[in-house]
């Protein structure tokens, strides 16, 4: 009895060091190359098969191709304003991009570059439109600053033609001071019918929609804030369950606490990370794809940081410091873009 006990107690020690998992970066070396190099400032990007779209100042948007050199270029005006582009989203027909600021202007581009369209306009005094994302083909949302009790959010079912704004008595009060941030099209984050939205300022929480935007919950968070330019900047979800966020504060571009966390429970419940490493004030975070959310990569201007421990260490992987936003066009391949640039990191 005695010896069958020991090699059941030795079959699952050797189970458990075989399950153990091995955490170690998942590449050594980094290649760059540049997509394009324009007068613009970029902020806003997503993946499209083959191509990254974008869109910026100037009134400028257009795409990069990622098999060769090809690349559109277009400009969008409306009685002489050259609206700034902060949030850019897609379709399989169509490109969607929303400026920040007022009078707020959503556009939507038919890719194939037959029509484009004005299918929302907000005018106000406090109008701020900081990201907008699709869950499908027909519904689709966007969010900003508030203009009433509330943070603005707009909704479309109908593949975009039409956007309705949601009234405050369906979203959680905001606190005073509190806002959002357009400083990478990031701070909306969906998943399935799961929404996060981040906020920041003198308040900084999670707003989370298990609904696409119909019902919310809205939970504190430890992140720097309290000030006017602190708080969540960028978040991302690898999951329903796990997610990442990182900011800081924009005047002390150079303090690393308090300015990445984790959560592990859907957004519920948040953990600081990472503290007095890496980098400072940071504008975006992913996650690396197929990574288990364990890898994930920040740009902003202390330059590009890669973490393969949920964020716990952090190593510089390239020193540009003018890069604001990046998505993911494979495990291997960034996508990154910000002032005048829109580059390629290869992760090899």
């Amino acid at each position: 009895m005695k010896q069958i006990s020991f090699l059941l107690l030795l079959m699952l020690l050797i189970s458990c060091k075989e399950e153990k998992k091995e955490i170690k970066a998942s590449f050594t070396t980094v290649t760059v190359d540049t997509l394009l190099q324009d007068k613009i400032s970029i902020r806003a990007l997503t993946i499209d098969g083959n191509k990254a779209w974008y869109s910026g100042s100037g009134a400028k948007y257009g795409w990069v191709s990622l098999d060769n050199d090809k690349t559109f270029n277009g400009v969008v005006t409306k009685d002489s304003i050259r609206p700034e582009f902060r949030a850019i989203a897609k379709t399989d027909s169509n490109i969607f991009i929303l400026n920040a600021g007022s009078p707020a202007t959503l556009y939507k581009i038919a890719k194939d570059g037959t029509a484009i369209d004005t299918v929302y306009t907000e005018v106000g005094e406090n109008v701020f439109y900081d990201s907008m994302q699709f869950y499908n083909n027909n519904d689709g949302i966007a969010m900003g600053d508030p203009t009433d009790s509330c943070l603005s959010v707009i909704t479309t079912s109908d593949g975009g033609a039409t956007w309705t704004k949601v009234s405050c008595d369906v979203l959680p009060k905001v606190a005073e001071g509190e806002a959002a941030f357009a400083a990478s099209n990031t701070n909306l984050i969906v998943k399935g019918n799961d929404t996060w939205m981040v906020s920041g300022g003198k308040k900084s929480r999670l707003y989370y929609s298990a609904d696409k935007g119909k019902t919310w919950e809205v939970y504190n968070t430890p992140i720097v804030q309290g000030t006017e330019m602190a708080g969540i900047f960028s978040a991302d979800f690898y999951n329903d369950s796990i997610g990442f966020a990182v900011g800081g504060d924009y005047e002390y571009l150079d303090k690393n606490s308090g300015n990445k966390m984790i959560t592990t429970d859907g957004g519920k419940n948040w953990t600081l990370v990472g503290e007095n490493t890496g980098f400072g004030y940071a504008s975006c975070v992913q996650f690396v794809p197929n990574s288990d959310g364990d890898e994930l990569v920040t740009v902003g201007p202390s330059g590009v940081y890669y973490s393969y421990d949920r964020g716990n260490t952090w190593k510089k992987i390239h020193d540009d410091t003018s890069l604001h936003t990046l998505r993911f066009a494979d495990n291997k391949t960034i996508i990154a873009a910000g002032q005048r640039k829109i580059i390629r990191l290869m992760l090899n």
